[in-house]
Order: structure tokens, then C-alpha cells, then sequence
């Protein structure tokens, strides 16, 4: 018996795609779930990890909500209220990059498995657009249900002394708490959403374009997949660090906590200061980073910290590794996207390719990884908001040095990628068949 495809034409059975572009609201659904699912399972054990799940109030859910929030590039507005006797300030700007992957995985895998087993010129661009828009409807009404449940107010203790003493005397309580911008929350994850979207079309080989888009397939997708790579290669090589550092070193609901919230706020920035890039901090009062405590050494002076290869070798000579790792991990991303291209691509388009991808992917770091927080107390005036129960932290990095740095690096590495790649297919008997 012959099969009629959609437009009524026997003997042909419709694309499997094109089903699920007209009838994908489950399996959207699915990776909808999926990705918050699994977003608030490594957020609730990081935050676990950490001791949050000492908080009070029954605070830990919505803390877990909150962590979340941020990791999509969402909004928290902080706020205090200490009574008409005293004053607070707070601020709180990062994102839990080990989160953020967590979600970008799941949805790029949610949103790539339906479109397996296309031919890569398969798909019309409103089929991709009405099967993207699914997953982009469903994560609206997720990001609003996100951003209105991320609220929630704490109780700060005044320890003992003057402080104490005052707060008992007028009846001062103050209290710190956190709500989620919403509108900021909505605008910001869907931005996330399209991004991580688009990203995993451009690093699959193997997922459809729209025959307008074809050029991407081998001008574009090699250098994608390259950096995509590479950021995860330094995400293996933490993984591996941090669980040798929890079994030798002791601490390890610290070390977990910190794999499982900021694993990539240590390990990207650390591909960017191995290419040389610097960053500026501070770290005063009882703040601390999350990061090695040669890092922490290092921010902790009286003025704004220089954090770069020649700083941290300072104060550790192991540090001269991050050099090592970057010329090795770039080159060899070099030659991953000379392998995914065309083998007649010439050797100075392959380093323009692996350039750009680079300066942006520098370029990416540095907006997602910067980290800023503040908190201060006082109580008529004593405390001054900068005394034992305030701090301040801050790491920025130089952004467009690193970016300049990264588009020399990518000259060389591209080039040097390149020639390994054809001295590679030479050896396999696949020799290039233009210069």
C-alpha cells in the first residue's frame, strides 16, 4: 500500500522532521523539563554542598530558584530593611556557569534529537522556526513561573558588640532579601534560549539548514564545534582537578560545591588569563571567591588586585601550566575545525576562521564571567557600611586586550591546526586537493 506525504503525492512517506515540526508540543515539553529539571538538581546540590540547606525559613527551594534565575542570565534584585535607625546595601551580579551548561546541554540535545536523521539541506526555515518557537513558548511561561517564585527575605544577625547592643536597644532587625526582575528575567532567558539554540545548530554536522543557510555548513559549523570543544575540554580538566583536590586536600563538600555551581567561572577565565589576558579584583571583608586560594591571595590587597600569569606565578610557579594548557588546547581545537572543513580550504582561511571563533568565544567569557557583590550594615551611623558585617568583591576582565589577544592566538593556532590537519590526512591517504 503506497503512503501519501502531506502534499497528497502516493509512493513518498513525509520526513520524520515534518511531523515533529506540525506535532512537537510533547516533545518540547520534554526538553523544557528536561533542562529545568536538571538545571535544579545541580543547582540544589551545589547549594547543598555549600550549606544552604541550613537556611532558614524553608528558604533553600526558593534559594534553589533564585540560583536558577541567574544562571540564565536572569536579574535578582537585592534589598535590606534595617528600620528608620539603621541602613543596608547589597548588590549581587554573577551567573553559576556550571548551571548555566547544565541547561544549555539539555536543551540543545532536546532541541537537536527530533532533527537527527535529515539530510542537512531537509528543513525550511519555518519548519526550524515553528519547532524552535515550541520550546521558545513553553520556556516563556517557565521563565515567568522562575522569576515570580525567586523571592524570598532573611533575618541578618548583628553578632555581639556595640552593634548588638544598639540593634537591642531600638528594636532594629534587619533583614536582606532578593526578588527577581521580571521583565529583565523574561528578556534575558529568552536571549539565553536563542542563543544556546542557534549554537546548536551551528556546531551539529549533522542537524538541517535551510538552503539559504548552507554556507554555514562548511564556513561556520567547523569553527563552532571547535570552540564548543574547547570550552569543554577545560570543563573536563576542572572536573578532573577539583576531584583530585577534594580527595588530597580535604574539604570536599567545598570542592563539590564549587564544581557544581562554579565550575566554569574558573576554568574559562583560566583559558583566557593562559593566553594572557588580565583581569582586575578586589576582595575585602568577610567575602570570599570561589576560586583557588592563590587566586584569593592575590585579590586580597589594598587596592584593585592585577590578576595574569606573571601575578599568580608569583604567588604559586604552577601557575605557568595555564600557558601550557592554552598553547596545547588551542592548537589542537585548531585542528579539529582544519578536520571538519573542506580539504582544500587554505591554511590563512582556516587561521581567519579559528580568529573570530576565538576573539568571540574570549569575548563571551569575559561578559558571563565577571563577578560583583556587595553587602553593608550600620546602625545610626556606626558600622558605616563597611565594617565587620560588609564586603565587597569584584573580578572584571580587561575585555577587549583579551579579545585582541585572542584574535593573535587564533592566527597562529589556526595556521598550525591547519598544517596538522593535512599532514594528518596525508598519513590516512587523504590528501588535500588544493592549497
Amino acid at each position: 500500500m503506497s503512503a501519501r506525504n502531506p502534499s497528497g503525492t502516493p509512493g513518498r512517506t513525509a520526513p520524520p522532521g515534518r511531523a515533529v515540526a506540525r506535532h512537537g508540543w510533547a516533545q518540547a515539553l520534554g526538553t523544557v523539563l528536561a533542562a529545568l529539571v536538571a538545571m535544579g538538581v545541580v543547582a540544589a546540590l551545589g547549594l547543598w554542598a555549600a550549606g544552604a540547606a541550613n537556611l532558614p525559613d524553608d528558604a533553600f527551594p526558593r534559594v534553589v530558584v533564585a540560583t536558577v534565575v541567574t544562571a540564565l542570565g536572569g536579574a535578582l534584585e537585592l534589598a535590606g530593611d534595617a528600620g528608620e535607625f539603621a541602613d543596608t546595601d547589597a548588590g549581587l551580579t554573577v551567573m553559576p556557569l556550571s548551571v548555566t551548561l547544565t541547561g544549555a546541554l539539555a536543551i540543545a540535545y532536546g532541541f537537536l534529537r527530533p532533527l537527527r536523521h535529515r539530510a542537512v539541506a531537509g528543513a525550511g526555515a519555518a519548519e526550524l522556526a515553528g519547532w524552535a518557537g515550541r520550546i521558545a513558548f513553553l520556556w516563556l511561561i517557565a521563565l515567568l513561573g522562575l522569576a515570580f517564585a525567586a523571592r524570598q527575605t532573611f533575618e541578618v544577625s548583628l553578632g555581639e558588640g556595640v552593634l548588638s547592643d544598639l540593634g537591642d536597644l531600638f528594636g532594629v532587625r534587619p533583614t536582606v532579601g532578593f526578588t527577581a526582575d521580571v521583565p529583565l528575567t523574561v528578556l534575558f532567558g529568552l536571549l539565553w534560549l536563542a542563543g544556546v539554540l542557534v549554537l546548536a545548530l551551528l556546531v551539529s554536522r549533522g542537524a538541517p539548514l535551510p538552503g539559504r543557510l548552507l554556507r554555514l555548513h562548511t564556513a561556520v559549523r567547523p569553527a563552532a564545534y571547535a570552540m564548543i570543544a574547547l570550552l569543554l575540554a577545560y570543563v573536563v580538566i576542572g572536573v578532573v582537578v577539583g576531584l583530585v583536590v577534594a580527595g588530597t586536600r580535604g574539604h570536599p563538600a567545598d570542592t563539590f560545591a564549587v564544581l557544581l555551581l562554579g565550575l566554569p567561572n574558573l576554568a574559562w577565565p583560566a583559558l583566557t588569563i593562559g593566553l594572557g589576558a588580565t583581569w582586575n579584583g578586589r576582595v575585602e571583608g568577610p567575602f570570599g571567591l570561589p576560586m583557588p586560594r592563590v587566586v584569593d591571595e592575590v585579590l586580597r590587597t589594598q587596592d584593585v588586585s592585577t590578576v595574569n600569569l606573571g601575578t599568580l606565578t608569583e604567588q604559586d610557579g604552577r601557575m605557568w601550566w595555564l600557558l601550557v594548557a592554552a598553547a596545547v588546547l588551542v592548537v589542537a581545537a585548531g585542528s579539529v575545525m582544519a578536520l571538519r572543513s573542506p580539504a582544500g580550504t587554505p591554511v590563512w582561511l582556516h587561521a581567519v576562521h579559528l580568529a573570530v571563533a576565538l576573539a568571540l568565544t574570549v569575548l563571551m567569557i569575559g561578559l558571563v564571567g565577571r563577578v560583583f557583590a556587595h553587602y553593608g550594615l550600620s546602625v545610626l551611623g556606626i558600622g558605616d557600611l563597611g565594617g565587620g558585617l560588609s564586603g565587597r568583591l569584584f573580578l572584571r576582565p580587561r575585555l577587549w586586550s583579551a579579545v585582541g589577544l585572542a584574535l593573535l592566538w587564533g592566527l597562529v593556532a589556526g595556521a598550525l591546526g591547519a598544517l596538522l590537519a593535512r599532514w594528518a590526512r596525508r598519513r590516512a591517504g587523504r590528501a588535500p586537493t588544493g592549497a
